[in-house]
């Protein structure tokens, strides 16, 4: 393995401690020393085209139940968070925004945004009283500044609700499925959204095995 693979500065915190974590046929994954971010050697990474071609193939409508029932893992409890009238965003929604219809019925106005199915910049150029960012994170090449952003999207006491499967001991990522996507290329685990929630003075709260939700304080 050439020495290049080790020399990565990670893509969340820029630490330049990311040691090889896991590498199997397909691809190398580093780990962050420092906020635990597990990520994907950009080598490996898929060209846009490839990776919208990835997208294309999910089977995700609107108005399918099954879709629905996983996404109210995230959406239930935001919502129970939520003052009336609150109005959000569904950041990465993909072709079938399901998220953001279940919000607009329940009486939450939100808008969508996806960099090739929702590409419209004007709507991340205000803010909202809460971002989804569901089955989304795990995708981003350059979290560090994706994460600023989704930050910046938020009302002073907004709320960010995440769902992404998060990752475990290095035992349980060698069989992990969730890498075997290849649009998969940054990997959370709570440490890491615990190192983030500390740096940036969040409240965090773990739901179930794959939701988390963070708070932006009322006041800077």
């Amino acid at each position: 393995m050439s020495a290049q693979l080790h020399d990565l500065h990670c893509p969340l915190c820029n630490h330049s401690d990311t040691p090889l974590f896991w590498q199997d046929k397909r691809r190398h994954y580093q780990r962050c020393a420092s906020c635990k971010l597990i990520f994907v050697d950009p080598h490996y990474r898929l060209s846009a085209e490839q990776e919208k071609a990835e997208y294309d193939l999910h089977q995700n409508q609107t108005d399918d139940p099954g879709y629905r029932r996983f996404l109210a893992r995230l959406a239930d409890p935001l919502m129970a968070r939520l003052p009336a009238g609150s109005e959000g965003l569904d950041f990465g929604c993909g072709p079938g925004p399901a998220l953001a219809a279940m919000f607009n019925e329940a009486g939450f106005a939100t808008t969508t945004y996806d960099p090739y199915y929702a590409h419209y910049p004007a709507r991340l150029q205000r803010q909202y009283d809460f971002v989804c960012c569901s089955e989304a994170i795990e995708h981003f090449y350059r979290p560090g500044r994706e994460w600023q952003q989704l930050l910046s999207l938020l009302r002073p006491g907004g709320w960010l609700g995440i769902m992404t499967k998060l990752a475990l001991s290095q035992e349980a990522f060698a069989n992990w499925h969730y890498k075997q996507d290849p649009t998969h290329v940054s990997f959370f685990s709570r440490e890491t959204f615990l190192w983030l929630a500390a740096r940036d003075g969040l409240g965090i709260e773990f739901i179930g095995t794959d939701v988390i939700l963070l708070q932006i304080p009322e006041s800077l």
